[in-house]
């Protein structure tokens, strides 16, 4: 059976109700002392000397199918802190296939960390999986997620998984599984290839009873680059992190993504007709909103390209920007198994000011859902200097759409295609917004200055009206490429000078 990294985690195991242990995680090795200054030093040492990668598992563990990875799993019953009254419980992911090496899981309590050793017993398994497998020196877990009372006391319900590179997604309470995060991106889109840096080592605080904030730290390793990650947790909706990166390159570094996201579109009404499909839309997210410096609400609706695009919105201090996921009724999609209208939006706020770079979207032609084709992320202007340090904090969000940073209206959707007249050179691009009070009446709208242009070909002064299924505005407008074979599209509303609206860019390509 052959599945994309990307569904393989889709399909991981769901959260289920904890009990009381029947047996417990075992811990390994002498306990040390622990604290955010030992973990950069940690980092710093470990850039100051050739990079090496941790030790992969045998090989029989690597060579498992599909069908046989699945069939153990972790026995919640067994989860750490199960046995206690302490608010979160974590399980484990046992390595193998697409996961050749263990990560060091350690549990910090008072100040002190112990090593978490691996122990086969706290799995369930089917007989389909293998008897004999060798268990060394080698093995560990290949990651870990954390369960909390979200909704109902006395259950525990999954909002958080750590597994995979530098790879790691939440939820909202009440959502579904969708776009993911990673600690650091390196050359994402670079001819000569993308770098991946790992997290290696996870310190897990032990969050004392009562609380609803946890602390997970990480260790990050690559042959570039090395990192102390601190990721303070809450639960909820949104599920929030606050996270505290210190980076210490090994190499020079050019190209660095600074709170990398992950995610899936493969269409929508604005290219609808390249796919044979019952659904109307396909994607975990729909749009990348950008909050800039100068105080711009941007709204990029994403594409799924013929080739490669990589966008750049050149800014100096940003202010917040994130993936979205804005369609919200089931009838959206018209899919009732994968919920893609409960997926999460993420949103990243700067704690600091972050200067000049750019917020660069990456899109990847994709002809399968299974596939992860968008990736998102801050990346400086200034390279990383070989021996520098380099800090970097941020909020992160995980739920629906963040609280309005500005008084202006979002779009709702965005269609583009043929007309009644399949023969005619141009495109119909219609872009609808949210209702706004100072759109005025009907007959008012006249009164709103409509910003319509294309860097390549021609667009029309478009009509502007009232859209009684939104009860917003809806702008369309006819966009003819000519002999281009890509264009930056851009739209805006405005009114006595002031914007009534996010700022609309699309990049269409033929």
């Amino acid at each position: 059976m052959s599945l994309s990294r990307r569904a393989f985690l889709t399909m991981l195991g769901a959260a289920a109700m904890a009990g009381q242990a029947d047996a417990l995680p075992v811990f390994k090795g002498k306990p040390q002392p622990f604290s955010r200054a030992w973990l950069k030093d940690k980092a710093r040492e470990m850039a100051s000397v050739p990079y090496a990668p941790m030790k992969e598992v045998p090989q029989a563990w690597r060579d498992l199918s599909y069908d046989q990875y699945k069939s153990l799993w972790f026995n919640t019953k067994k989860a750490l802190w199960s046995d206690t009254k302490r608010p979160f419980q974590m399980d484990f992911f046992h390595p193998g296939l697409y996961f050749p090496r263990a990560v060091e899981i350690n549990v910090v309590e008072g100040g002190i960390a112990k090593t978490l050793g691996f122990d086969l017993t706290l799995f369930d398994k089917t007989d389909r999986f293998p008897m004999d497998l060798p268990v060394d020196d080698t093995m560990g877990y290949s990651g870990f997620r954390l369960r909390a009372e979200l909704k109902t006391p006395g259950i525990f319900e999954e909002f958080l998984v750590f597994q995979g590179a530098s790879y790691f997604r939440a939820i909202g309470t009440g959502q579904n599984y969708g776009l993911s995060a990673r600690g650091l991106a390196l050359n994402t889109g670079d001819s000569a290839g993308e770098e991946f840096p790992e997290f290696t080592h996870f310190y897990v605080e032990a969050a004392d009873p009562g609380e609803r904030m946890t602390k997970v730290h990480a260790l990050l390793n690559s042959p570039s680059v090395t990192g102390a990650y601190t990721f303070e947790i809450t639960p909820g909706l949104p599920a929030e992190m606050k996270v505290e990166a210190t980076l210490f390159p090994r190499e020079d570094l050019p190209h660095v993504g600074i709170a990398p996201l992950t995610s899936m579109f493969l269409f929508d009404q604005t290219n609808r007709a390249k796919f044979d499909d019952f659904r109307s839309a396909v994607h975990d997210s729909e749009g990348l909103m950008v909050w800039n410096g100068a105080g711009e609400l941007l709204w990029r609706p994403l594409a799924n390209p013929r080739e490669l695009e990589i966008s750049s919105f050149v800014d100096d201090g940003p202010r917040g920007f994130g993936l979205m996921q804005r369609a919200r009724d089931v009838e959206d999609f018209a899919d009732l198994e994968a919920f893609y209208h409960n997926r999460p939006s993420l949103w990243i706020k700067p704690s600091e000011d972050w200067g000049k770079g750019a917020v660069t979207l990456v899109e990847i032609p994709s002809d399968k859902e299974i596939y992860d084709n968008i990736v998102a992320y801050w990346r400086p202007r200034e390279p990383m200097a070989a021996g520098s340090e380099q800090s970097f904090s941020y909020v992160m969000e995980w739920g629906g759409e963040p609280p309005r940073p500005r008084d202006v209206a979002q779009v709702l959707n965005t269609r583009i295609g043929k007309g009644y007249d399949k023969k005619v050179p141009y495109q119909i691009v219609t872009v609808d917004f949210e209702d706004h009070p100072d759109f005025g009446t009907d007959k008012e709208l006249d009164d709103i200055t409509r910003f319509i242009s294309s860097n390549r070909g021609t667009v029309s002064d478009g009509v502007l009206q009232r859209n009684p299924g939104t009860g917003g505005l809806r702008l369309a407008f006819k966009f003819d490429p000519g002999e281009a074979t890509g264009a930056e599209l851009r739209v805006q509303l405005v009114k006595d000078g002031t914007s009534l609206t996010e700022v609309w860019l699309y990049r269409w390509t033929a």
